[in-house]
C-alpha cells in the first residue's frame, strides 16, 4: 500500500474536521444573534448582517478562491484559508461595534472562500469517482451536519456562560488544529508547468466585485429598500458585471471558469438545486432560532439544545441514508427524494408554530427536516463533482459553493422580509409567530419545487456507477 493510500483515512478525517469547523461557525452565530444585537446595538433588520457579511465575503471570493486552488495549490490555499479564518474570528470576538464585527465576518468569509474549494478539491481528487467518493463526501457532509448541531449547542453554552464573544473566540484554537496538521497529512502542491496557463486577473476582479455586489444588494434590499443604491443599484451593478464576466471569459485564453464546465449538465443542475436548498435552509435556521428565543422565550442554551435533534438526524441521514439511496437508485432519484422530504419537513415545522406553542409542536417537522436535509446534502455535492477533471475540481467546487452562499443570502433576505412584514398588525408575539410561520411555508414550498430540478440530471443507474468505480479502482492498481 502506498503512503498516500495509508494516509487516506487521516486525510479524510482532517478534511471532515475542517468542514465541521466551517459549519460550526455558521450555526454557532445564529443562537447568539439576540445577545449580539443587544450587546452591540444592531437593529432587528440589520442584525442579519452578522450572517450576511460572511456570505458576501464567502460568495464574492469563491470563484477566485477556486481558481487559486487549481493554479496555486490545494494545500497552500487550504492553509491560507485556515489562517485568515482564525485571525478573523479573533478580530470578531474583540469587535467594539457593529461595523467591526461585520468587517471581521466578511474576512472570515474570505478565508472560507479559499478553504472550502480546497477541501472539496482535495476530496474529489483524492477519492475515485463512484462509491469511494460517495463515502468520502458522505463523511464530509455528515461532519458539516455535526458542526451545525455542535454549533447550536456550543453557541448556547458559551453565550449563556461567558457571553456572545466566546462563540468567535472558540473558533481560533479549532482552526489552529488542522492548520498544524496539514503539512504532514496533505501532499505537497505540484510545481506549475509552462502549460498550466495564466490566472486571468481581469476575470477574477470582475467576478469578485460582481458576486460581492450581487450578494450585497440581496441582503441590503429588505433593510434599505429595493429602490435605493444599496438595494437595486448594487443588484443591477452586480448582474451587469457578471454578464461582462461571461463575455470576458469567452475571449480569454485561460479563463477563470472554463465555459465547458458550465456546459456540464450535472454541475449546472447541482448548482441550481444547491441554490434552492440553501435558500430554504438558511431561512429555516433563522426562523427556528427566532421562534425559540423570541416566540417561546428560550434562553441561548435551551435554544442550542433544541437544535440537536434536527442535526443529529441530518448526520445519520448524511452518513447512512444518502449513500444508500445513491447506491440503490442513483443520484437523480436520491436528490429528488431528499429535497422533497426536506421541503415537507420545513413546512411541517412552520405549521407547528404557535404563540402559545412548545417544542413538541414542531418536533414532527424537525424529524422530517433533518432526515431530508442530510440525504440531500450528500447527493447534491456528488452530482456537482461528477465528470469533472481533477485539474478543474477547485473551480467546480467553487461554483457549487457559490450557489450555496448566494442561496443562503437570498433565502435569508427574502424570508426575514416576509417574517417582518406583518409586525405591528397584531400583539407582538402573535405577529412574530405568524410572520415566521408564513416564512417557513415559503421556504418549504421552495424546497419542494426545487426537488423537481433533480430530473434535469442525466439518468445513470446505480449499477453503472458501481461498475465505473470498480474499473477506475482496478486501473489505478
Amino acid at each position: 500500500m502506498s503512503p498516500s493510500r495509508r494516509r487516506a483515512g487521516p486525510r479524510l478525517a482532517l478534511l471532515a474536521f475542517t468542514q465541521l469547523i466551517v459549519a460550526l461557525d455558521y450555526n454557532i452565530v445564529y443562537v447568539a444573534l439576540p445577545d449580539i444585537g443587544e450587546g452591540l446595538g444592531f437593529t432587528a433588520q440589520s442584525l442579519q448582517w452578522v450572517v450576511s457579511a460572511y456570505a458576501v465575503g464567502f460568495g464574492g471570493f469563491l470563484l477566485l478562491g477556486g481558481r487559486a486552488v487549481d493554479r496555486l495549490g490545494q494545500r497552500r490555499m487550504f492553509m491560507l484559508g485556515l489562517a485568515l479564518f482564525g485571525l478573523a474570528c479573533l478580530a470578531g470576538g474583540l469587535a467594539p461595534n457593529p461595523a467591526a464585527l461585520v468587517a471581521a465576518r466578511a474576512v472570515q468569509g474570505l478565508g472560507g472562500a479559499l478553504l472550502t474549494p480546497a477541501t472539496l478539491s482535495l476530496i474529489n481528487t483524492g477519492f475515485a469517482e463512484g462509491p469511494d467518493r460517495v463515502r468520502a463526501l458522505s463523511v464530509w457532509s455528515a461532519a458539516g451536519s455535526g458542526g451545525l448541531a455542535a454549533g447550536a449547542l456550543l453557541g448556547g453554552v458559551l453565550t449563556q456562560a461567558g457571553g456572545w464573544r466566546w462563540v468567535l473566540f472558540v473558533m481560533v484554537p479549532l482552526a489552529l488544529v488542522p492548520l498544524l496538521a496539514a503539512p504532514s497529512l496533505l501532499d505537497g502542491d505540484r510545481a506549475r508547468g509552462r502549460d498550466d496557463g495564466g490566472f486571468d486577473l481581469l476575470g477574477a476582479a470582475i467576478a469578485t466585485i460582481g458576486s460581492s455586489l450581487l450578494v450585497f444588494g440581496l441582503v441590503s434590499g429588505p433593510e434599505v429598500g429595493w429602490g435605493t443604491v444599496r438595494g437595486a443599484g448594487a443588484l443591477a451593478a452586480g448582474v451587469l458585471l457578471l454578464i461582462a464576466f461571461v463575455v470576458v471569459e469567452r475571449r480569454t485564453r485561460d479563463p477563470l471558469v472554463p465555459p465547458r464546465l458550465l456546459g456540464k449538465r450535472s454541475l449546472a443542475t447541482a448548482m441550481a438545486v444547491i441554490l434552492v436548498f440553501q435558500s430554504a435552509l438558511g431561512g429555516a435556521y433563522y426562523i427556528f432560532t427566532t421562534y425559540l428565543q423570541n416566540g417561546l422565550g428560550y434562553n441561548a442554551l435551551e435554544a442550542g439544545l433544541a437544535f440537536v435533534p434536527v442535526t443529529v438526524l441530518s448526520v445519520v441521514a448524511g452518513l447512512k441514508l444518502g449513500p444508500a439511496l445513491i447506491g440503490a437508485w442513483g443520484v437523480r432519484p436520491a436528490l429528488f427524494a431528499g429535497m422533497l422530504v426536506n421541503g415537507i419537513g420545513i413546512a411541517a415545522l412552520a405549521t407547528g408554530m404557535s404563540a402559545n406553542g412548545s417544542l413538541w409542536g414542531v418536533l414532527p417537522g424537525i424529524v422530517v427536516w433533518g432526515v431530508g436535509g442530510g440525504a440531500t446534502f450528500t447527493a447534491m455535492f456528488v452530482a456537482a463533482a461528477s465528470g469533472v477533471a481533477p485539474e478543474e475540481q477547485g473551480v467546480a467546487s467553487a461554483l457549487a459553493t457559490t450557489s450555496q452562499q448566494l442561496g443562503g443570502a437570498v433565502g435569508l433576505a427574502v424570508l426575514v422580509a416576509v417574517a417582518n412584514a406583518g409586525l405591528g398588525a397584531a400583539p407582538p408575539v402573535t405577529a412574530l409567530v405568524d410572520g415566521l410561520r408564513t416564512s417557513g411555508w415559503v421556504a418549504g414550498g421552495a424546497a419542494v419545487l426545487g426537488a423537481f430540478l433533480a430530473f434535469l440530471l442525466k439518468r445513470q443507474p446505480a449499477a453503472v456507477q458501481e461498475t465505473t468505480a470498480v474499473r477506475e479502482e482496478e486501473t489505478a492498481r
